[in-house]
């Protein structure tokens, strides 16, 4: 074979590696991308435990405030789960490609509700600065819950993602068991509805002590203007090896909506500490594209110890 005809064909079997390899990278970003738009879910999966799942939902009825009648004795809830001080930060990511982080904070408030004291919880979930130059995400949620009962007073939520953006901000009355919107609207919900942030902690009061496989446990929470009633299994207990540490877990098992995000019914594992802080360590979901890890990163301020070898 002729020497430059050699040449040509070495040099272009080169830029034809290229382009693929370019084309990999950029449909592999597109993807990721894609899947970080679901981070409202992704953010669920790990720190909501409850609201992983979506089994059933309702449309509330819109109402006026003034008609519902008011209770006198709100729920108290007795916790040594959590306390002020607490924050959980855990890694994103997205094959072996590090994609983001969460943080979710208990601070301390100086705010009252009706006269009854308040946690101030902060989840912050974001892009890495490595990842942000292609797509870029901030998404804050704010809820302040009841320091005895564990129910929300008030809820919002800023989401900021490349040129997308909403904010909702959600005024709670659990002495009426309604929800009035930031459009204006109030609606009819069930006492002790929680919200996405106040579901996590009121879910980490839950007794597992005597849990079997194949239990499930559920939560009503209010958010987008519907009611979910939230579902998870129990499927058994187990240690798992994280960068943290070794941990023995409990693990569950959500609900989630098969087809365009998740590749079944099933796809999404979550594995919480064994112990009185019941806090997540370790999720793992099967996407229609890949998978998702999301592991505890680091931790400061639990009120008990860790369950870990």
């Amino acid at each position: 074979m002729d020497y430059e005809l050699k040449k040509w064909l070495k040099a272009s079997f080169a830029m034809a590696r290229v382009y693929n390899t370019y084309l990999f990278t950029f449909g592999l970003l597109f993807e990721i991308s894609h899947t970080m738009k679901t981070w409202a879910t992704i953010f669920a999966l790990m720190l909501m435990l409850p609201l992983a799942g979506e089994a059933q939902k309702n449309h509330p009825p819109v109402v006026s405030l003034d008609t519902l009648q008011r209770i006198t004795q709100l729920p108290v809830v007795t916790q040594n789960a959590f306390k002020p001080g607490e924050k959980l930060t855990y890694r994103v990511r997205y094959g072996f490609i590090q994609a983001g982080e969460i943080s979710i904070e208990v601070k301390p408030t100086s705010r009252v509700f009706s006269g009854r004291k308040a946690h101030h919880i902060v989840g912050v979930g974001q892009t890495i600065r490595a990842f942000s130059w292609f797509y870029k995400m901030r998404d804050r949620y704010d809820s302040y819950i009841d320091a005895e009962g564990l129910f929300p007073w008030e809820f919002e939520r800023d989401l900021k993602e490349s040129n997308y953006a909403s904010h909702k901000k959600y005024r709670f009355y659990p002495d009426r068991g309604a929800v009035e919107t930031h459009k204006g609207q109030t609606y009819a919900t069930p006492h002790g509805v929680q919200d996405m942030i106040s579901a996590f902690y009121y879910a980490r009061t839950f007794d597992f002590s005597r849990a079997k496989p194949g239990d499930v446990f559920s939560v009503e929470s209010f958010m987008d203007e519907e009611i979910f009633n939230l579902q998870v299994k129990f499927l058994g207990r187990e240690t798992i090896k994280t960068k943290k540490g070794t941990f023995r877990c409990m693990k569950f098992v959500p609900h989630v909506q098969e087809g365009r995000v998740f590749k079944k019914e099933e796809s999404v594992v979550i594995w919480i500490s064994d112990d009185a802080n019941k806090i997540p360590v370790l999720a793992q979901a099967d996407i229609v594209v890949g998978s998702i890890k999301i592991e505890l990163e680091d931790y400061e301020g639990i009120a008990n110890p860790l369950a870990m070898y």
